[in-house]
């Protein structure tokens, strides 16, 4: 199956520097993106909180950024102040592609790169044309809040949210060993130091979809708060949750029974 995604952009970086360019500010290793290769990063504040999140894809001369569309204007002005004297160009590409989702079977497109998150999660796939056969967007969300993977600005928080409450060292989307990069101090901290209090993780919500933000209780008191999600029977949604209300029975949203389905990739230990 394959969805179309309208809501994300593509990035095109040129010029002989990019990789080097590129490396020096994001959290995963740039090199390791080759022709259907992807890889997926996150571009920080200095302080270590999320700004941006996108694969990262290589083509001969250019890396493609898959992000999201809303946020590529502020990253392109925030990539531009870095350039300095790198030999790099970046272009908004987003009307040279249409960037789709596919899984179970591999679509047909000019560009089909394994989705780098899990051996589950399907393809990003860049085509110069909408393809034919989409699945209802609902089939792609409940399969990958299934998996537990985040979907940007819609589950993490812009200079709020820490890499690791989303998952993104499970998730392959942080490089401990390629060197120095912008937040990486609060990011290594964060996993060394066990600083984590809170996780995004998978929920079943027996009832409606609440808005985004709603919180999660324990009784009365509030231990979450939901992000992303589907509408169904059951409703899927990612929460993010405090740990130690990670194992606690009767937990609600908007007046519903809510049963967290915490995937088999993500290691939890108690604060």
């Amino acid at each position: 199956m394959i969805v179309l995604l309208p809501e994300r952009g593509v990035l095109e970086l040129g010029g002989e520097d990019r990789v080097a360019f590129l490396q020096g500010l994001v959290s995963n290793d740039v090199t390791q993106a080759a022709p259907g290769r992807a890889v997926w990063a996150a571009f920080l504040t200095p302080q270590g909180k999320f700004l941006a999140d996108f694969f990262i894809i290589a083509e001969v001369d250019t890396l493609l950024l898959d992000c999201e569309r809303a946020q590529l204007p502020d990253l392109l002005a925030r990539l531009t102040r870095f350039r300095l004297r790198a030999k790099v160009t970046l272009r908004d590409a987003s009307a040279d592609w249409h960037v789709h989702a596919g899984w179970g079977e591999t679509p047909e497109a000019e560009i089909v790169v394994p989705d780098p998150r899990h051996p589950q999660a399907g393809t990003r796939v860049l085509s110069r044309i909408i393809l034919s056969g989409l699945a209802d967007r609902a089939a792609w969300e409940r399969h990958r809040i299934a998996l537990g993977l985040p979907d940007g600005t819609r589950d993490l928080e812009v200079e709020k949210s820490v890499l690791l409450e989303a998952g993104f060292d499970e998730l392959g989307g942080v490089s401990w060993t390629k060197g120095c990069y912008m937040g990486q101090e609060l990011t290594a901290r964060t996993k060394y130091r066990g600083l984590l209090k809170r996780r995004l993780v998978p929920v079943r919500i027996a009832g409606p979809l609440p808005p985004p933000g709603t919180p999660v209780l324990h009784g009365a008191e509030e231990v979450g708060s939901l992000r992303s999600g589907v509408a169904g029977d059951p409703s899927l949604a990612m929460a993010l949750m405090r740990l130690e209300a990670m194992a606690q029975d009767g937990l609600t949203c908007d007046g519903h029974k809510l049963h967290i389905t915490r995937p088999d990739w993500m290691a939890i230990s108690a604060a």
